[in-house]
């Protein structure tokens, strides 16, 4: 009995010692191909941006009369007044590694810029579209809210918001869409806002408390 046991210990000893020195290996070698990769980016040379897949901010389509006087809309308005003379990428998803092999080292100060001024419009939309729908105006807080998701933010009340209105209206198509568009993001956040999409609503109960 003796000898089974130490032969069992043994044996489970050298499981141990094998899946150990596996993951030992795979995270050497993982180190070793993201500096690979990195030395790479930092020698690619610099790349025209002409291409990008720049926003433009559609005034003439957003709600821009609604409750314009309110304080908290008016400081929205300024914010995407603002950034409507700056050039805004929505960059979600790529790393710094990714976007030095893309366009360059040259580049990363510039790509950097435009991605966090797509983080300021997407926050300022759905801040924006929260007043207008808590304040009955739920057309107009839908507009705001579409624009955002058809520059695949990973926003995720943004999605909860809308998918509640499609669901309001029995807009099952339009409710399906969203969720495939969810699905396409380039972000952590995607496989959490399609899961809760799939599930039954509403999803925006946390705006009742607001």
């Amino acid at each position: 009995m003796i000898t089974s046991f130490l032969s069992s210990f043994i044996v489970f000893c050298l499981v141990i010692a094998y899946v150990t020195r596996k993951h030992r290996r795979m995270e050497e070698n993982a180190i070793k191909d993201f500096w690979e990769r990195e030395e790479r980016a930092n020698n690619t040379r610099k790349k025209p941006l002409e291409h990008l897949p720049y926003i433009t901010i559609p005034f003439d389509s957003l709600p821009m009369e609604t409750l314009k006087d309110n304080p908290d809309v008016a400081e929205y308005h300024a914010l995407l007044s603002g950034l409507s003379s700056v050039k805004i990428v929505n960059l979600t998803g790529y790393t710094n590694t990714d976007l030095k092999l893309e366009y360059g080292t040259a580049n990363i100060t510039l790509l950097t810029e435009y991605d966090q001024n797509y983080t300021l419009l997407v926050r300022t939309l759905q801040d924006w579209a929260e007043v207008l729908y808590l304040s009955g105006y739920e057309d107009e807080s839908r507009m705001i809210l579409e624009f955002a998701v058809s520059t695949q933010t990973d926003v995720s009340h943004t999605y909860y918001l809308l998918a509640d209105i499609y669901d309001r209206r029995g807009e099952a198509s339009k409710k399906a869409a969203l969720i495939e568009a969810a699905g396409s993001l380039r972000s952590s956040m995607k496989n959490a806002i399609v899961r809760t999409l799939q599930e039954s609503g509403p999803y925006s109960g946390w705006l009742r408390s607001v």
